[in-house]
């Protein structure tokens, strides 16, 4: 009669998915609340699969710690998932543009993949405009939105942030996607190209603009010096020049339209965590 020898082949090790949502950050309750808005988006999308934040800006982070608000940097998020047995992580960008703090974003998850103390895979998420394909979306997402009372003869200047990386050209490639279809939306940066000085030919003769953020929320940035009172914010600044500006106080993740290209990103990622 044939032995039969038990099979020495060790049980495949259980595996554990996890995902963290990587924003600039909520420095008020309204960017909180858009962020945990997003956050039920992607749990209804993946159902069952906890979801984490960390917030990149430095500064943020330790204006909310004096202030008794704990938040964690993606490093620190990403250890945590790994010492609760987190095996596979997808990070997905809230970014705009794929710039300075995106790259940080990126290094840190190949930083924590693979070896010891480390997961079995990790993979990131690519922020809104990535792609060509992506800069298409996000100009039909602009269209889709506008103010509802904005007149044709009136203006919307999106408020973005901007950057001296190489992906500031982003912005270009959107406005040109933008003036196909209507001159009078602009797309502006605090930094980069675009800043507000660059752009006023195109207001020339405007007498209302609407100020809407190319941010995922309407934090700091937006509330200060998009919208603030002080005199170099843009409305300030518009305002000096006799136009009328209407500040819309809220981010692209609160947008269908622009939440579904950044879902759209973490679908992928998601999908390349089982090749």
């Amino acid at each position: 009669m044939p032995t039969t020898t038990p099979s020495t082949t060790p049980a495949a090790a259980p595996t554990r998915t996890g995902i963290l949502l990587a924003a600039f950050g909520a420095g008020n309750e309204q960017a909180a609340r858009a962020l945990e808005t997003f956050s039920a988006r992607v749990r209804a999308v993946f159902p069952g699969v906890p979801v984490r934040w960390a917030y990149t800006s430095g500064v943020l982070r330790s204006r909310l710690a004096g202030e008794g608000k704990k938040t964690d940097s993606a490093h620190k998020a990403l250890k945590k998932m790994w010492f609760e047995k987190y095996t596979h992580v997808v990070v997905q960008s809230l970014h705009v543009v794929p710039g300075k703090e995106f790259d940080a974003l990126r290094r840190t998850g190949l930083e924590l993949e693979g070896g010891k103390e480390r997961f079995s895979r990790v993979r990131v998420g690519e922020p809104l405009l990535a792609t060509e394909a992506d800069v298409d979306a996000a100009a039909r997402a602009v269209f889709a939105h506008l103010p509802a009372e904005r007149r044709p003869d009136e203006a919307v200047l999106l408020f973005g942030h901007g950057t001296s990386h190489t992906a500031d050209s982003r912005y270009d490639l959107l406005q040109a996607r933008l003036d196909a279809v209507d001159p009078l939306v602009q797309v502006g940066t605090m930094d980069g190209a675009r800043t507000l000085d660059t752009i006023l030919a195109h207001l020339d003769g405007v007498r209302r603009v609407f100020l809407v953020p190319l941010l995922a929320v309407a934090g700091g940035h937006v509330r200060r010096d998009m919208a603030g009172r002080g005199p170099d914010s843009w409305t300030s600044r518009l305002q000096a020049r006799g136009m009328e500006c209407v500040p819309v106080l809220r981010g692209a993740a609160e947008y269908d339209a622009f939440a579904a290209i950044w879902i759209g990103h973490l679908r992928t990622a998601v999908a390349e965590l089982a090749e």
